[in-house]
């Protein structure tokens, strides 16, 4: 099953765009948002998706309320983290703003998303746990807008950097 990962929007439009661009063209069966939208502005080009988005709040979100609403119409499943989903190859995944937030977390998980850094990260924990961060898609912060695309199959993950 082929996953979109991302996070850190912080309202660049133009990179949700590029992004929502790429997981199409990658045929993701879903995408998983790590936080920090930011505000509902920010939702419009996820209209575009064609699949569905599942993901939790940042600590940056200035209108929660006017992004739930946007995200009613984008949205499977997006609320305060950790959020957790199950995809339909039976993967469990744990998706939080923050690694604090996963950690703290009680659900059993195979692989957490999570971000906040703004850098892109993957590695395992010692019960070989999947972790992974992706980075800043607006690009504000370190000016390498990135993404993760993610085969559950075998876990393997590509790290993509927006042009």
């Amino acid at each position: 099953m082929r996953i979109g990962i991302f996070a850190d929007t912080h309202d660049h439009v133009a990179h949700i765009r590029l992004a929502v661009e790429r997981f199409n063209r990658e045929a993701c069966e879903c995408v998983l948002f790590a936080g920090d939208l930011v505000s509902p502005i920010a939702v419009r080009p996820l209209r575009a998706l064609a699949c569905p988005l599942i993901g939790c709040f940042g600590d940056n979100e200035g209108n929660k309320v006017g992004i739930l609403s946007g995200m009613s119409l984008v949205s499977k499943l997006f609320a305060d983290p950790p959020v957790a989903y199950q995809a339909a190859d039976g993967t469990r995944f744990l998706i939080a703003h923050t690694k604090r937030q996963i950690l703290a977390a009680e659900q059993p998980f195979d692989i957490a998303v999570y971000a906040h850094t703004h850098k892109p990260r993957i590695h395992r924990d010692e019960q070989q746990r999947l972790f992974l961060n992706p980075g800043e898609t607006s690009g504000w912060s370190f000016g390498k807008p990135t993404l993760m695309l993610l085969e559950t199959r075998d876990q393997s993950v590509e790290l993509v950097t927006l042009a």
